[in-house]
């Protein structure tokens, strides 16, 4: 697993955003559904080992986004983002240890925009990252009706419950168990569904319209995960990540040491070395094979939500909404989780929220994403070159170390910006203050660019000192408030018209040989 690992934190950003279709004039209440650490290994998704029925059949009826992106791809910033639809760099928020009501600006949120217009708001299970981030409360009485549930076997999930090969209970990476022998008796996603239903029955006679958020723990790590489900993907049938290789003239800065699987002690007892070491390819597809189970069991889980609302007969009353925080009808133009809270507040006929000015530390109410309900009413034209979505991640070193996947704030000295468009992702590493919350745009330590077309794996980046410079002097001239998405947009143009020129000369020369 360099390729493995090196997989699942790239797919992280291809998330998934899926709307039931049914009739405007019919909608009412809200089921918002998000799994954690999701990546497209969907059946929608055209993933062929993937075993996904419910969601698949969602999906049928939906309207699928399949070039969807985080803004940051860790639980915390990511899901702060997406329900305040404010980036980062707004929030403030790139680690775990603060809440952006008193550390930013007082946001409102989506399931609280909800609320104040007249919506019971609850949630289940992982929705805001809980702990500092979410002030302890999960942004009650902000965002919610009632105080937030949260399944209490959730506690033992890094704890010894994992049986290891040699019979004893280990907190490893891979945790197939059997559910009978676990502490309670249960399973932390089994226990939020069982909420969740019992609520949805609740509301089903009361009349009031609802916004439930459900937030499914899997296919995070560890697989902590019913056993049976490991029999719908036999080790025997698994292969091997297709890409195995770390991307040719990838800076350091850009490598993620995967630090959170290596604390698992079935990982530790590998011995793999730090930072670059592969992992056994056996462990590989046993990885892989866990980490579809896990897939598997959280759709079940999906399952039992829309099977409640077809028996409860609110269906055609409920718009559904499933996402992930780190992708019928679809839309393979770039799109972005900042863009969910405009959509499902304008689908819901509450109207989109104002764009966000320049400046917005004081604005309670804006978004920095943009609505994607007229996609429901118009098929997409086709490839739109203009369209990008924008993600960050910090560092706090330009080299791995045990801290580069999740530095606290104070450590941050570098962060990574990326542009995705349909032909190219271009991402600068800039140094960073994180006393000041600011990138110094002149100080750059590494740049990536990876050409879609010729390189959809992104394996060779051909980003070079020379093209960094010229781009950097082509944006000189740009008044001092222009946005870094308007400056690296403009730099993406120059170093690509520039790449283009050089081809079609090496061309022509070829042509006169």
């Amino acid at each position: 697993m360099k390729a493995a690992v090196r997989e699942r934190l790239f797919l992280l950003l291809l998330l998934t955003l899926t709307v039931a279709s049914v009739p405007w004039t019919e909608r009412k209440n809200v089921l918002f559904i998000i799994a954690d650490d999701l990546r497209t290994s969907l059946g929608c998704y055209g993933d062929t080992v993937a075993k996904s029925p419910n969601v698949d059949q969602l999906a049928s009826k939906s309207q699928v986004f399949l070039n969807a992106h985080a803004q940051q791809a860790v639980c915390a910033p990511s899901r702060t983002s997406m329900l305040t639809s404010r980036r980062p760099d707004t929030t403030r928020l790139y680690d775990f240890n603060s809440y952006w009501r008193v550390h930013s600006g007082n946001y409102t949120t989506l399931p609280q925009h909800f609320k104040s217009k007249g919506y019971t708001t609850m949630s289940v299970g992982k929705v805001f990252h809980p702990g500092i981030a979410s002030n302890h409360t999960d942004d009650y009485p902000y965002s919610w009706s009632v105080p937030a549930y949260h399944p209490a076997s959730f506690k033992f999930e890094k704890q010894k419950v994992c049986k290891g090969d040699d019979g004893e209970l280990h907190a490893n990476l891979l945790c197939a168990v059997n559910v009978s022998e676990q502490p309670a008796g249960t399973l932390p996603d089994l226990e939020s569904a069982d909420e969740a239903v019992t609520l949805l029955k609740s509301r089903a006679a009361d009349g009031a319209p609802f916004f439930l958020a459900v937030g499914f723990h899997k296919p995070h790590i560890p697989f902590r995960i019913p056993q049976e489900y490991l029999s719908l993907y036999p080790l025997e049938d698994m292969s091997l990540a297709p890409d195995p290789d770390v991307p040719k003239l990838l800076p350091p800065v850009a490598y993620n040491p995967w630090t959170d699987v290596r604390k698992r002690e079935d990982v530790q007892k590998l011995n793999i070395s730090f930072p670059y070491g592969p992992i056994p390819k056996d462990f590989q597809l046993r990885i892989r094979q866990h980490y579809y189970a896990a897939v598997s069991y959280m759709d079940a889980q999906v399952g039992r939500l829309l099977s409640a609302l077809d028996e409860l007969g609110m269906t055609n009353s409920t718009m559904v909404v499933f996402t992930s925080d780190h992708d019928a009808k679809v839309v393979r133009n770039m799109v972005e989780l900042v863009d969910l809270f405009p959509t499902v507040s304008s689908m819901a006929d509450l109207g989109a929220p104002k764009s966000c000015p320049r400046v917005s530390l004081q604005v309670e109410l804006c978004t920095e994403g943009k609505s994607l309900a007229p996609t429901f009413r118009h098929a997409e034209k086709g490839k739109n070159a203009e369209l990008l979505a924008f993600s960050q991640y910090p560092r706090p070193a330009d080299a791995p170390q045990v801290n580069s996947d999740l530095p606290d704030l104070k450590d941050i000295k570098v962060m990574g910006y990326s542009l995705r468009t349909w032909d190219y992702r271009y991402t600068l590493w800039m140094g960073f203050d994180p006393q000041t919350f600011q990138v110094n745009l002149t100080d750059v330590h590494a740049g990536e660019l990876y050409m879609m077309e010729d390189d959809p794996g992104q394996d060779t980046n051909v980003y070079s000192d020379f093209e960094r410079s010229l781009a950097t002097r082509k944006t000189d001239g740009l008044s001092r408030v222009a946005s870094l998405q308007e400056r690296m947009k403009l730099q993406l143009l120059r170093l690509t018209a520039g790449m283009k020129t050089r081809t079609r000369a090496k061309h022509d020369r070829l042509g006169r040989v």
